[in-house]
């Protein structure tokens, strides 16, 4: 049976499963495409996790438009979605004279794009808010706030499924045919048809763009590593501190934000690199990152640090021209029916809402989108364990023996809560989705204890051998076979 679609969206980062969940208030048939074995693989799930409030994007330009009205829209969709959303504030820090100049003018370009509070402060002001701070001034941006970014791509997926989109997994394209109004897409895992197309690809979205004719976009790979410093030394800091923005840079600078589940990230680096996956992180870079970091928290021990990752921004410029691209979002000429959306690095977590707006308006523009009824803005959560009272606990355990076993001491997740992510409405059924899910794994032993009683569940829970239970999908497998039969075949 033909499958066909109305809208089909490339990517499952962020704005391709905000976009899918928006058009999922109309009557429309839509379904998101992901290469991977989950959504929030790419860029979208390995960034700071900021919610930015435009003060350092140039005026007038597209992504200041959409950081601007993303921001304003994320604390609401954050509620009905259920996934943590933190206003902490923000201190961008100057540590010589020379900068203070530089918070003036990322003031004035704040107050231009309609960000509210923005307010240049001393060094006095600096200690009072931020104790173990060090800098002689700073740009106080209050409004600043954090979220979980994987979370957030999560529930925007899942409640995009819950309303009727199909959210199809290991699904890679590999060729796109036809025009406006009756495209051809052959995927890893099928063919289908489709009126419309929406690439967002991320990194990938100029080889999508080229599968369908169009050749007019590059995108330059450029790979940020972060640290992670244990939840224990949380208390350092409660805002986000970032230095005074380097001039002609690909990044912000090496800044220190806090998380919603009370670790510190450091980072993140901006490196070019070949490669659009090479997401591996050095120790050379860990050192400068933490060394850096110490320039602004001098009390920061690297004894600290507990792991590292690395994102990749899909940057429209390249190593040479340096600093940033305006979000390029449009429908090439030589193509109507395909909007492209290349470029989409930072802010563009915050503006993913925005951009879902605009992409439903255009939608509507070609084929119409009329509302429809019935529906859900929210979606089921687990309970939270550790966030739990503790009489709400015993409550719990009275009610479920599940939560009486801990499964991941680090995080203090319960059994009940990795039963949950198992049986996640997406069908994701490897070890970092429960992982991203949970946050089993995610602890100062980084698994070690843990990781092993989840092959387990997971092994049990689908009646599937270990050599079948994966990391992240194919090609990943966790085991090979039993020690035993290596030896038989060793003799």
């Amino acid at each position: 049976m033909q499958q066909s679609y109305d809208v089909v969206v490339i990517g499952g980062g962020v704005v391709g499963c905000a976009i899918a969940r928006h058009l999922s208030r109309f009557e429309l048939k839509i379904a998101v495409l992901e290469k991977e074995s989950d959504v929030a693989r790419g860029t979208s799930g390995k960034n700071s996790g900021v919610v930015h409030t435009g003060f350092n994007v140039p005026t007038g330009s597209v992504k200041a438009r959409l950081n601007v009205k993303g921001a304003a829209m994320f604390e609401s969709l954050s509620e009905e979605l259920d996934v943590p959303f933190n206003r902490v504030g923000k201190l961008v820090v100057a540590l010589t004279p020379e900068e203070i100049p530089d918070l003036d003018k990322l003031k004035a370009i704040g107050d231009a794009n309609g960000v509210p509070q923005l307010e240049v402060v001393d060094e006095q002001a600096v200690k009072s808010m931020e104790p173990n701070i060090k800098g002689i001034g700073a740009l106080h941006v209050p409004t600043a706030a954090i979220t979980c970014p994987y979370t957030m791509t999560i529930a925007l997926a899942e409640s995009a499924a819950i309303n009727g989109v199909d959210i199809m997994l290991d699904a890679g394209v590999r060729r796109i045919s036809g025009e406006m109004g009756s495209f051809r897409i052959t995927t890893e895992s099928g063919t289908i048809y489709s009126k419309l197309i929406v690439n967002s690809a991320g990194l990938y979205a100029d080889h999508v763009a080229r599968l369908a004719g169009v050749r007019r976009y590059k995108i330059w790979p450029c790979r940020g590593e972060y640290v992670i410093i244990d939840k224990a030394r949380g208390d350092l800091m409660t805002r986000m501190v970032y230095p005074v923005p380097p001039k002609g840079g690909s990044g912000l600078g090496v800044h220190l934000t806090p998380t919603v589940d009370g670790n510190i990230l450091i980072g993140p680096s901006a490196e070019y690199v070949k490669v659009k996956d090479n997401d591996a992180t050095t120790s050379a870079t860990a050192r400068v990152l933490l060394e850096e970091a110490q320039e602004l928290l001098p009390a920061l021990n690297p004894r600290d640090a507990i792991t590292s990752y690395a994102g990749i921004r899909p940057k429209t410029v390249s190593s040479t021209e340096g600093g940033f691209g305006d979000f390029i979002i449009e429908e090439a000429p030589e193509l109507p029916g395909m909007m492209h959306l290349v470029g989409i690095e930072s802010p563009g977590l915050t503006a993913a809402p925005a951009i879902a707006e605009d992409m439903a308006a255009w939608v509507d523009d070609h084929i119409g989108a009329k509302p429809k009824a019935g529906f859900v803005p929210g979606r089921d959560t687990p309970v939270r364990f550790r966030e739990q009272t503790v009489d709400v606990q015993a409550q719990l355990v009275d009610e479920d023996s599940n939560y009486g076993h801990l499964v991941c001491r680090c995080e203090l997740v319960t059994r009940k809560e990795i039963q949950a992510a198992i049986r996640n409405p997406l069908g994701v059924r490897t070890l970092n989705g429960i992982k991203y899910r949970s946050r089993a794994m995610m602890g100062r032993c980084q698994g070690g204890f843990c990781s092993t009683r989840i092959v387990d569940m997971l092994a049990q829970e689908f009646d599937t051998p270990l050599e079948d239970i994966s990391l992240k999908g194919p090609g990943s497998q966790l085991f090979v076979g039993a020690t035993k039969d290596l030896r038989k075949h060793a003799d």
